[in-house]
């Protein structure tokens, strides 16, 4: 038995608490896997004086998060704290600059510092881990990184929020609207006070692009990926999409193709002989589509202490063991800096819903829009009067480019008939 790997661990939320108290329960298995034992020497976090439901007396606090890299009693520190900068970015630069190992769940401060973050820990010979950014207890970068590793990822695209897809399936079930759905997901805390970077796309990118940058060997683009959220979706959009034979889903879609690198998040119309169309509740899945594996499929919990505090802790066992190599899948030095896909030349069918004021010509105004803009119109369903008064029109597209779409929206914009903005969502191919 080897001598211990010391951690000094960097936020006691949700998942710090978890991390610990897993390490508690399972302490002679994790050990006997990792073939030395894992224990916590030092611990920080922002209120010394908050119960956690756990004993912290017997580790050493330390005020200054920041002051954990610089321990000599501690081989890895784990960050928990969040946040794309301040206090996480300054530790994860200074135990990496360190040669420390470094474990984090921070999915924004890798999708924005990723590259310099894996050249730091290059230089200096140390791991960077990090599981519990994606899918929470999903072993899905394992899976990317060292499981599928000899393929050619053709494409990875999944449910990569929780959240959004509590608030999806719920409305699907109960026939509710968003807002009233919302206000309950925040009620049990699946959804948080101001749940923007949730709804809006936002959480749900930052993991995008991270799987993206192993997926194709590219360096982390978060800000090439385009990006929209569920916060416009009515119940009438999710009924109207099961007559059609769809379940909709905020799912992230990242493929490489012949100009670029596409990475798109955004409500979606899946199939329902899609595996991700019976993804329900806090649930995340991921597939990846290999050139000799052919598709897999990661499901599970994708939050919560149990599960993130389980990939934590899976990633100082492989640190413990020795195994780790380069984090995003190869050296940074070999992460091509890809070049964004224009969205344009894509193409697929999409759902396009309006709220049109009830008169004469408007179904004439929207196709004429979608004949000029080349777009060929599948189905026209009207609807009866919705609650603004306007009534429900849903068109879904035959397969073209992107473009023609987009081009009559723009047509549109600005038209006296509509009564506030189209949604578009695209249907999963």
């Amino acid at each position: 038995m080897g001598d211990a790997l010391r951690v000094a661990l960097a936020g006691l939320g949700t998942v710090g608490g978890g991390v610990i108290r897993l390490l508690d329960a399972n302490r002679e298995l994790i050990t006997r896997r990792a073939g030395r034992p894992i224990e916590i020497v030092a611990i920080s976090a922002r209120d010394r004086t908050k119960d956690r439901g756990v004993d912290l007396s017997r580790f050493e606090w330390v005020d200054d998060t920041a002051a954990l890299a610089s321990r000599e009693d501690a081989d890895v520190v784990v960050e928990l704290i969040g946040g794309s900068d301040g206090p996480a970015l300054t530790l994860a630069r200074t135990a990496l600059d360190a040669g420390r190992g470094f474990v984090t769940a921070n999915k924004a401060m890798l999708a924005h510092h990723g590259l310099e973050l894996a050249q730091k820990a290059e230089a200096s010979n140390a791991a960077l881990k990090f599981e519990a950014a994606v899918a929470g207890g999903i072993p899905v970068i394992k899976g990317l990184r060292e499981g599928a590793a000899a393929n050619a990822i053709a494409r990875v695209y999944g449910i990569l929020n929780g959240t959004c897809n509590f608030i999806l399936s719920k409305m699907e079930a109960e026939g509710r609207d968003f807002a009233e759905v919302l206000a309950e997901a925040q009620a049990l805390g699946y959804a948080e006070a101001d749940p923007s970077f949730d709804i809006d796309g936002v959480d749900a990118a930052h993991k995008l692009s991270i799987l993206a940058a192993i997926a194709f060997g590219t360096q982390p683009a978060f800000d090439d990926v385009a990006i929209g959220g569920v916060r416009h979706v009515l119940a009438a959009d999710i009924a109207q999409a099961a007559s059609l034979g769809y379940r909709v889903r905020l799912v992230g879609v990242a493929e490489e193709g012949a100009n670029g690198l596409f990475q798109r998040v955004h409500p979606h119309l899946v199939p329902l002989d899609h595996p991700l169309a019976h993804v329900t509740g806090s649930t995340n899945a991921v597939v990846a589509e290999g050139n000799f594996v052919g598709r897999l499929l990661f499901q599970g919990a994708g939050a919560g202490d149990g599960p993130t505090a389980s990939a934590v802790v899976a990633d100082l066992i492989d640190i413990a063991r020795g195994e780790y190599g380069a984090s995003f899948a190869m050296p940074a030095h070999e992460l091509t800096a890809a070049v964004k896909a224009d969205s344009g030349e894509r193409r697929g069918r999409a759902y396009l819903r309006f709220t049109v004021q009830d008169k004469v010509g408007v179904l004439a105004e929207i196709a004429a829009a979608m004949r000029d803009a080349g777009v060929s119109i599948e189905s026209l369903i009207q609807r009866g009067e919705a609650a603004d008064g306007g009534v429900m029109i849903a068109i879904v597209t035959h397969e073209g480019p992107e473009r023609a779409v987009a081009q009559a929206l723009e047509r549109l914009r600005g038209s006296q008939s509509l009564v506030g903005q189209p949604l578009l969502m695209h249907i999963l191919g």
